[in-house]
């Protein structure tokens, strides 16, 4: 027996070193049956950088490349050698950045193209690989392809959803469907120069493309290909499972969930999400970047995609009943959806083993914690979870994925005024309720230190206001600490080096309803494993029932509130107390 203690608030976890596990586990080499694939991609930790909120190098108060730029040393010294920018794209920015104009020219607030290309540069000489936001559902209403679309230029008609809608009993003309916009409102948005109604799943500055039509798939194909004579190392491709509609255009069936019409949840969207196609295009896609590297050499370039789908319909974009591949991953948002503060340890275990039962055999899992789209982790989970969460996700099989400012535990500005306000959903709803939906909390400027601006931007004002609290949560200030956030992601970081935790099984299991264990094995290593304990109370644990013939333990990681440091060994279970 011994004592978890956690005197704070939610998350509790300690990763130690356990000498003899290996030997008791020879079966679980069993998934190595098939020999390690060492591509660049599989143990990769992707850390997402928001560009609008990550470094302002100009003093606009607005992130750009020259601040990405600026900053790849701190992404090298922290470990990091793969990062995904959110949109950087030529946008009029109603979405920021999600609403693009020209897939092939960079926004003018983030710099030209010559500051792209001195980021890749500086990029692969740092050894840090550059992954690209790529939205192919839809363009801005101000691309060149949508106004020729309107105006019905040749090769250009059926470039995006279009139809002539329906009149009904008063004669006034109206949708085909009721289709509403994840954004709320229908989703559809009469066009008076074309006089017909264009599909919007999002904003109606965001019209759909039509990827029943090859000329659209050609086209994405060659932004894709443009991209990757840039030296990019592949894409994050955003909301796939819009891509495809029922083309017929049926009504969707109400869900149950409001009696509100033009909100999106009123409706089950069996014809708007998740269709077969969908798989195919991402088939096709998968295909092209692997023939791109084939004919180019070099590293794997990859393809990651983004769709909050039941777990079935995710498993299929690794791979077909027919074994033909599609993304490299699809992103696993479930301990983002399934998880909150009230979750316990048979709720993470559950949800940590249903990735991992469902996904077919060979493939990479991942695990997201954080993103521009959700609250930040300890906002979420409570911010004594930081920690626990970071070993959490950094000592599971597969990739671990960061949302910038998550390694130093940033929290959402859930205090934003109204007039402060410019998130596209948070705006339609307004003034009244957009706190509920506003993304912007999670959006503010990254803090750097506890200077001006949290050392973001020497602007008068930023695009976002900067965290109230970034004099006391800053990166420079716990770079000075002998212990702080950062200190133990950069020790994850470290640690993820080590043979067992890029190759090794994977066991979860709740000791209790409070406490859960994640143990990594490989023969012939020593074992890791990672003890969480959800509770706010300290718990009385026994493992002999998880470990056999114990003999030691010794600390590899420990957070912010342990008395343990990094190579304290204990040698009886009995002396191990853990307090977070």
């Amino acid at each position: 027996m011994f004592s978890l203690k956690y005197v704070a608030f939610l998350l509790a976890a300690l990763v130690v070193h356990h000498p003899t596990l290996g030997k008791a586990n020879e079966q679980t080499e069993e998934m190595s049956s098939v020999a390690i694939d060492n591509e660049w991609w599989k143990t990769a930790v992707f850390y997402q950088i928001y560009p609008r909120s990550f470094m302002d190098s100009n003093d606009d108060g607005i992130g750009d490349l020259g601040g990405v730029l600026a900053k790849l040393n701190y992404l090298a010294d922290t470990g990091i050698t793969a990062t995904w920018l959110s949109p950087i794209f030529q946008s009029p920015m109603v979405d920021f950045g999600y609403d693009i104009s020209n897939f092939k020219a960079i926004h003018e607030e983030y710099g030209t193209m010559e500051d792209f290309e001195a980021l890749i540069e500086e990029a692969n000489r740092l050894n840090i690989k550059i992954i690209l936001d790529f939205v192919p559902n839809h363009t801005s209403d101000q691309c060149e392809w949508f106004k020729k679309s309107a105006a019905r230029v040749e090769g250009y008609e059926d470039f995006y959803v279009w139809h002539d809608g329906k009149v009904n009993e008063s004669g006034e003309r109206e949708p085909p469907n009721n289709w509403a916009s994840v954004f709320y409102g229908s989703a559809w948005t009469w066009h008076p120069e074309r006089e017909q109604f264009y599909l919007h799943q999002f904003t109606a500055e965001q019209p759909d493309l039509n990827y029943r039509n090859p000329k659209v798939v050609e086209a994405m194909d060659d932004v894709i290909t443009f991209w990757l004579d840039k030296g990019v190392s592949g894409f994050r491709v955003d909301a796939v499972n819009h891509l495809f509609e029922d083309p017929e255009l049926r009504d969707e069936p109400p869900s149950g969930k409001t009696d509100d019409k033009l909100s999106h949840l009123y409706a089950d969207h069996i014809y708007t999400l998740d269709w077969p196609e969908v798989y195919e295009l991402m088939h096709h896609w998968r295909y092209l970047l692997e023939d791109y590297t084939e004919r180019h050499g070099g590293p794997a370039r990859i393809m990651m995609s983004e769709a909050y789908a039941d777990v079935k319909l995710i498993m299929e974009y690794y791979e077909n009943d027919k074994g033909i591949k599609g993304p490299h991953f699809p992103f696993n948002f479930f301990m983002l959806s399934d998880l909150n503060d009230k979750s316990d340890a048979r709720d993470y275990v559950f949800t940590i083993q249903k990735w991992l039962a469902y996904m077919p055999r060979n493939h990479t899992a991942n695990w997201v914690m954080g993103n521009h789209d959700n609250p930040r982790t300890a906002s979420r989970l409570g911010a004594a979870s930081v920690d626990a969460i970071n070993m959490l996700v950094m000592t599971l099989p597969g990739v671990a994925v960061t949302y910038n400012g998550e390694e130093i535990g940033m929290q959402d500005f859930r205090d934003i005024s109204w007039e402060d306000t410019v998130d596209p959903p948070a705006r339609n709803v307004g003034p009244e309720n957009y706190k509920e939906v506003s993304r912007d909390p999670e959006r503010t400027p990254f803090q750097w230190s506890g200077e001006k601006n949290a050392g973001f931007s020497n602007a008068d004002k930023t695009w976002l206001p900067v965290h109230p609290n970034y004099q006391e949560l800053n990166l420079e200030l716990q770079m000075s600490m002998e212990k702080s956030h950062y200190s133990v992601y950069k020790e994850l970081l470290q640690l993820r080096k080590n043979p067992v935790l890029q190759q090794g099984r994977t066991t979860v299991e709740a000791v209790n309803r409070h406490v859960f264990v994640v143990m990594r094995h490989l023969k012939g290593h020593p074992s890791v494993m990672t003890i969480v304990n959800t509770s706010g109370q300290e718990q009385m644990v026994d493992l002999q029932h998880v470990l056999d013939e114990i003999q030691q333990l010794t600390v590899l990681v420990s957070g912010t509130n342990t008395i343990y440091d990094k190579g304290k060994a204990a040698m009886e279970i009995m002396e191990l107390y853990l307090l977070f």
